[in-house]
């Protein structure tokens, strides 16, 4: 996952929040936490970086936590939350 480029869905809102944001997709209705702020600015950087790797040196991630964050992003991809940005390579 590190490697791919991912964007949130376009059925997605997010709305921040003290503790991070709340996920909202308007297609399945699930409401996801995201409860770290740094997983909010991660997964609001994928749209604008090449690819996970890069919207987590960008969010501030230290390197030694991004297994965690691959986990968090690979279950938020499972709930359509994020997707694989199309037309990247």
């Amino acid at each position: 996952m590190l490697d791919q480029a991912w964007q949130l869905s376009p059925a997605v809102a997010l709305r921040p929040e003290p503790f991070g944001a709340l996920a909202y997709h308007f297609g399945n209705r699930r409401l996801t936490f995201l409860r770290r702020p740094e997983l909010v600015r991660v997964v609001t950087a994928l749209a604008e970086c090449d690819d996970v790797r890069s919207a987590l040196l960008e969010a501030g991630v230290p390197e030694p936590q991004w297994a965690a964050y691959a986990a968090a992003l690979d279950s938020l991809a499972q709930a359509d939350m994020i997707r694989p940005r199309e037309g990247a390579a």
